[in-house]
């Protein structure tokens, strides 16, 4: 399984993924499951993936082909808005349905993914999208301004509480940190390193981009501060006053 997260503010777009992909308990391996389209001064996307690694990294092999919508065919990178683009993020997870869906069916397997599309394209605003297995998708708006995949029971309580469109991205990104911190703590199928990604208004490229380890110092901060935030929030409570001694 994995974990991703996007969130969608004022300032930009911040994408945040695991690497651990598993099939089966002794069969554990590491994989990026983010993926970049720049064009400085264009556009900069991010794309992140859960579910079949088959399935995902074949729907990335024909988003750099060339897949055909509207009568032609295209490419993340020259798709002219995000709109187009989360259309043809759907239109090539509807191909490999084709594909490989009655395969998988004679194996007893499903045809599972989902993907995470945020960034910005020159003429419009940043943008985030979260497509379906079906190939149909939703839109980060101002009262949901985060998107998640995978894993996302564990990180989710966080976010609701925290994230508005005013949220500014070093918030963001301490934010996404902290529910994926929340997220491997509570399930095994959801593993360092971490790929970050941000994607700051109107400047059309990939502002910050790092691959987060164990022994990163910011991530240590982050998750030794906040398990002590928590300690001392619960310490702090009043103790119910009706239960007997």
């Amino acid at each position: 399984m994995t974990y991703c997260v996007g969130l969608l503010v004022d300032e930009g777009v911040v994408m945040l993924s695991d690497t651990r992909t598993n099939a089966g308990l002794d069969n554990i391996s590491t994989f990026s499951k983010m993926f970049i389209v720049e064009n400085p001064g264009d556009r900069a996307l991010v794309l992140m993936t859960a579910g079949n690694l088959a399935i995902t990294q074949t729907v990335w092999n024909l988003l750099q082909g060339g897949v055909w919508l509207n009568g032609i065919s295209q490419k993340l990178a020259d798709v002219p808005d995000m709109f187009t683009a989360a259309q043809l993020v759907g239109a090539a997870v509807r191909q490999v349905a084709a594909m490989d869906s009655a395969a998988l069916a004679s194996q007893g397997l499903g045809f599972d993914c989902s993907l995470l599309l945020g960034g910005q394209i020159a003429g419009g605003p940043p943008r985030l999208f979260l497509v379906y297995s079906a190939g149909n998708f939703i839109e980060a708006t101002d009262d949901t301004p985060f998107l998640q995949i995978g894993e996302h029971k564990y990180g989710k309580p966080i976010l609701d509480r925290v994230t508005s469109r005013e949220t500014t991205l070093i918030e963001g990104v301490a934010l996404t940190l902290i529910s994926m911190d929340s997220t491997i703590r509570s399930n095994l199928s959801v593993a360092l390193p971490l790929d970050l990604a941000v994607v700051r208004r109107d400047q059309l490229r990939i502002c910050t981009r790092r691959r987060i380890t164990d022994d990163d110092p910011y991530y240590r901060t982050v998750r030794n501060g906040w398990s002590q935030a928590l300690r001392d929030a619960y310490l702090a409570l009043p103790r119910p006053d009706f239960v007997l001694s």
